[in-house]
């Protein structure tokens, strides 16, 4: 059965991009050498989901979606609609001006069968909040960033409770599996 899983990098203090949403760090990290854990997730996912932030860092640095390697379907959710969709590594993206629910059941339309990860905080609090997140995996980095987008902020301070389904090292990253159990 199909998961949405947000997948995503993070600094040792909590960080998932720098100050201006500078992602050089997590790039530097990740030339470290291959990852059995980002080979799995790129086995499983059927679609993205992304949101504007995200897109903007992808359209900024050119790279495409996990350097390149991800070349499938696409949704970025954005309010502010540009006039030509988004295209990474040749790839066209739909941008999406609809609910969260509505865009994780597009996304897992398209993914045909297998997962969707989000990309972005943002999405990923959305889909927390709406109860449509199943998975996270983080590869926590040995950096101190200082500053920038943090992993997971909750206004209303209410804990969402996660149970751990594998650690892993892979050279200078330790992959997190949490399954959402609230």
């Amino acid at each position: 059965m199909s998961k949405v899983l947000w997948h995503t990098q993070m600094s040792l203090d909590g960080f998932i991009a720098g100050p201006n949403d500078d992602m050089r760090w997590a790039f530097e990290a990740e030339s470290g050498g291959p990852d059995e854990t980002i080979d799995e997730v790129l086995e499983r996912v059927g679609a993205l989901l992304v949101g504007r932030r995200t897109q903007d860092v992808e359209d900024r640095e050119q790279q495409g979606f996990y350097g390149g390697a991800y070349n499938g379907p696409f949704f970025v959710l954005r309010h502010d609609l540009p006039e030509q969709p988004p295209v990474v590594k040749g790839v066209t993206g739909v941008v999406l001006d609809v609910s969260i629910e509505e865009a994780v059941e597009r996304a897992l339309s398209a993914a045909g069968g297998k997962d969707v990860v989000i990309l972005g905080a943002n999405i990923a609090r959305q889909c927390l909040a709406a109860g449509l997140l199943d998975e996270i995996i983080i590869h926590l980095t040995p950096v101190l960033l200082g500053g920038g987008v943090r992993l997971f902020d909750q206004p209303d301070g209410r804990p969402v409770k996660l149970k751990r389904t594998f650690v892993a090292e892979r050279g200078q990253l330790t992959a997190l599996g949490f399954e959402v159990i609230d």
